[in-house]
Formats: structure tokens, sequence, C-alpha cells
């Protein structure tokens, strides 16, 4: 591989550790680093999921993101906290102000409330090389708010994420050139290990004789286009730590796809409440879908069962015959997706994502369904009058009924508690 013509910038990828849990701690006094603190859902509720752990919580007590409440030891030492996300995104934009001072503006991009990538080509002169920077900004985070953070230098955003993942987390900050792809990243195993690569993929490509990354890189290109399509180049350029997207595009460019998954306040055992949930949030997927003025045709809908039926559950997708931002477009596939597959289980998580995306001005007319364009047009006015008096205001029947959550959730910052 030729690295000599790719992309060698500065970029620095700045994870705060922990951040829910990290800021919850100095609110109350406590070092982030040695407290033994957990943000869940809502600490009434025993089967509240864990949206943030503490460090020396994950290391001691094994509780970390995803866990549920009643797996938190009943121990003097540890703090069980309500999320606080209105306190939370203050923070996160003080934060950014911060980056502010060392980068201009267009060379920051936010990529999470607690993650960020910094350009610094061209300030280097004023502040010293990347590394040094990288420690004034570690430094200004600590003593402005008292918040611990890791970074990863790369030349390009994938693998100043890829340092930071698999490097910096453990060292505070840790710098990749692409001379360290074949000692560093190579070697990596399992493969989900791998920023891109999901449990699925894994298993896809475990099933190829491909276990880690050195062995991705040296497979035939070809053949992995053959299996993944446009993935299957992309998969083979990450493996070599190729990245060709600007600052602030996604890195995995033309595996774009809207999707929203939402873990159930309670058991759903009625199928019909599980339906009504589904509604609402293709309602949710379609929106954000026409926010971008996109389409997509296929439609992927994941179901979670209940710990009490020993979990498990299915993930299926279908591809529509024309590409769509429309609800119940959406809706009508996933109902199929679910009669299909559904096993009369307590239900507890539903996922739904729209993939294989084009531009909206690429969804067709048919002559059988002269109403499709007034009710795509529909569907950007709607969204429309919600932007403008919120979320609330317009919502579908379904969400007045006991198994409807878009009326509660529409009270939340981010999902949960302000």
């Amino acid at each position: 591989m030729d690295y000599s013509k790719m992309p060698n910038n500065k970029i620095l990828c700045v994870d705060m550790k922990s951040f829910y849990a990290s800021c919850s701690a100095v609110m109350m006094g406590l070092d982030p680093l040695t407290c033994y603190l957990a943000v869940v859902g809502d600490t009434e509720r025993q089967g509240s999921v864990v949206l943030a752990a503490s460090p020396q919580l994950k290391k001691e007590f094994g509780i970390r993101t995803g866990s549920r409440r009643f797996e938190i030891p009943n121990d003097p030492r540890i703090h069980v906290v309500n999320p606080q996300m209105q306190t939370y995104l203050r923070i996160s934009t003080e934060i950014t102000r911060l980056f502010n001072r060392y980068a201009p503006k267009n060379a920051i991009h936010t990529y999470s409330v607690d993650e960020s990538f910094i350009q610094v080509d061209g300030v280097e002169g004023i502040w010293g090389g990347a590394t040094i920077i990288a420690q004034k900004i570690r430094e200004d985070m600590v003593r402005e708010f008292q918040l611990p953070c890791a970074i990863g230098i790369g030349p390009n955003m994938l693998l100043s994420k890829l340092c930071l993942d698999l490097d910096a987390k453990k060292k505070g900050i840790a710098e990749w050139t692409y001379e360290d792809v074949k000692t560093k990243l190579w070697s990596v195993s399992p493969l989900r290990e791998m920023w891109g690569i999901g449990s699925r993929v894994e298993k896809t490509l475990n099933r190829m004789g491909i276990f880690n990354v050195g062995q991705l890189a040296k497979y035939p290109l070809e053949l992995l286009e053959k299996k993944f399509g446009v993935m299957g180049n992309q998969l083979y350029h990450h493996a070599w730590g190729i990245d060709l997207s600007e600052l602030g595009a996604p890195i995995i460019q033309g595996q774009v796809s809207f999707g929203k998954s939402q873990i159930l306040m309670r058991d759903y055992t009625d199928p019909k409440e599980v339906q009504h949930v589904l509604l609402e949030i293709c309602e949710e997927v379609a929106r954000r879908t026409r926010h971008h003025r996109k389409a997509g045709r296929t439609i992927s809908l994941g179901i979670g069962y209940s710990r009490d039926e020993l979990g498990g559950g299915f993930y299926r997708s279908r591809t529509m015959e024309r590409p769509t931002n429309i609800t119940m477009d959406l809706y009508h596939t996933c109902l199929e997706l679910f009669a299909e597959n559904y096993e009369k289980k307590t239900v507890r998580k539903i996922a739904v994502s729209l993939s294989n995306i084009v531009d909206d001005s690429e969804m067709q007319l048919s002559l059988f369904e002269l109403e499709r364009p007034k009710k795509r047009q529909l569907g950007y006015v709607m969204d429309r009058i919600r932007g403008k008096h919120g979320s609330n205001a317009l919502l579908r029947a379904v969400s007045y009924t006991n198994a409807g959550t878009a009326k509660h959730r529409s009270r939340l910052v981010g999902g949960h508690k302000a």
C-alpha cells in the first residue's frame, strides 16, 4: 500500500472518560476516577439501564453501560443517580469552546456528546506539535472541569479513532502513523474490537477464515466486494488504515443509515402494543431520513426479548421495491417482518433502521399510487410543525395509548431525564 498518496494530517480524537458518570461525580464533589458511581435512566426502576459507570465501578464490580439497575450491588460506597441531560449537554458545549482555543471552529467536529475530532494542522506552529496540544487540552480539562479524557492522534479520522480506542484509553495520549498499522492494528482480534465492525459482520468474516485485522487486510479485495458490496471495499481499506473522508463526514462513507433503537420501559407481552411502539419508531426514523433529504430501500427490524425469557430475539431486513421516507411504508414492511419472525415472547427492545440510502429526489412515482407525492409532502409538513412547536405538537393516536412512549419521551432530553 502506497501511503505517500494518502492524507497525512494531524487529527486528535478526544474522548471524555465515562462522561455522564464523571460529570455527575464532579457535581457531587467526588473524584471521577476513584469514586463508585452509576448513572441510570431511572433510579426508581430496578430494570432501568445503566447509562454510564465510573471507571472504578467498571473495574471492581463489572458494572458498565447497558447493565441494569438490579445488577448494581447494594454497597454503601456506590452512588446511583439519575441523569441530568441538560447539564451534560451544557458541559459538552463548554468543552467544545475549550477546543476552539487551539483550533478554528471548522477544524472541530463534535462526533457525539462526549467525543470530538480536532484537526490541528496549521496551528502546530502556534501551540507546538499535536502531542503538546493534546497535553494542553487534557490539562485544561482537569483544571477547569475536573474531568478526565483520553486523546488519540492519527493522520486521518479513522486512525485517530482506532488509536484512541485501542491505545490512548490505556495511556491517556497516544499517536499512530501509517507505519504503525502493521504492528499495532493488524494484530487486533476479535474483529469486533476494530471500530466499525459489529458482531454480525464479525461472524461472517470468521466464517470466511478471517479472525484478525491483518488477515482482513490480506484477503482478496474482489472477494470482499463480492461478499459485502461497497462495505467490502471499506473493510479492506480500513484494515490498511486508509480513510479518505474529510473532517465531519461519516467515517464509513456509503454505509450511511438512519435508525432508532429503544429499550422499553416495561415488558410488552401483547404484540398489538409492540406494534404501537413500532409505529412511533418508524415515524422517528422517517423523520431523521427526511431531515437529511434522503430516502432508503432496505428496512431492518430488530426485536429483543426480555431477560425473563432468557433473552434472544431476531434481526431481519427487507429491501423494498422503491426508496422511501414515508412513515407508513416503513411501518408496513416492519409489520411483515414482525409477523414472520415474532415468537410470541415478551418484548423489551425494538430497533428499526433504514439503509440503502439515496437522495430524496430519487423517490419514484407509481401509476398505482397516485397519492404517494402527497404522502411524501405531508411528512415534511409534519416535520416543520414539530420543529417549530415541539416534538409533541403532532402525535399519532397510538402515542396516547398505554403502550405509547412518544408522549413520555417528548419530555426527555437525549432520551433521558433532563
